[in-house]
């Protein structure tokens, strides 16, 4: 596994290069990865969605292409491409729920079950709201949250990624929890 995770590395660094087909090789070896980010976003909305998993992967690839975001390494790639997915299913959330106009935000809770409530647009937009807030107030524990719920990251891969131990990962993942608890429940205003 190492192997490919330096070979994603080697790929972009070719591809900050302008190496000429640096770029179908990294999407040769990130594909696998990509669509298995999009399924599980995918599993998580609601039946009626409209973006295909092969879809979804292509459109944030895309969009990640066309930023100036140069990646350092495979964790990086991943969570832009967290960040870049979740962008394009906010985006249909709003759209979905600007066409219903249909009430306010509704309050959830954050833990590891959230991946079932994700079902209705209101609440992914809440959780996406939320965690810009975490971002802002801590970044790295709001990276770790994209590393570890979004993009699926191990403990290990995320402290590689970041470049600290995993217990500092673990500690920041239970500090994100707790404070993004309190924020979807409207303790923290």
């Amino acid at each position: 596994m190492a192997d490919k995770h330096d070979e994603v590395t080697a790929q972009l660094q070719a591809l900050q290069a302008g190496g000429a087909d640096a770029d179908s090789r990294l999407y040769a070896l990130v594909y696998r990865k990509l669509k298995q980010l999009a399924r599980n976003y995918l599993r998580m909305e609601r039946p009626d969605h409209t973006l295909e998993t092969t879809d979804l992967v292509h459109e944030a690839y895309v969009r990640m292409s066309e930023t100036e975001n140069a990646c350092q390494d495979r964790g990086h790639f991943f969570r832009l491409a967290a960040q870049a997915m979740r962008r394009i299913l906010v985006d249909h959330a709003r759209k979905h729920r600007a066409v219903k106009r249909g009430g306010g935000a509704i309050r959830v809770t954050f833990d590891e079950s959230l991946l079932d409530l994700i079902a209705q647009p209101e609440k992914l937009i809440e959780i996406d709201d939320a965690l810009q807030r975490l971002a802002r107030h801590d970044a790295r524990a709001g990276c770790i949250v994209e590393l570890q719920f979004f993009a699926g990251l191990t403990d290990d891969e995320i402290a590689q990624a970041l470049n600290i131990s995993s217990r500092t990962v673990k500690r920041n993942w239970k500090y994100a929890k707790a404070w993004l608890s309190r924020e979807l429940s409207g303790d923290l205003k």
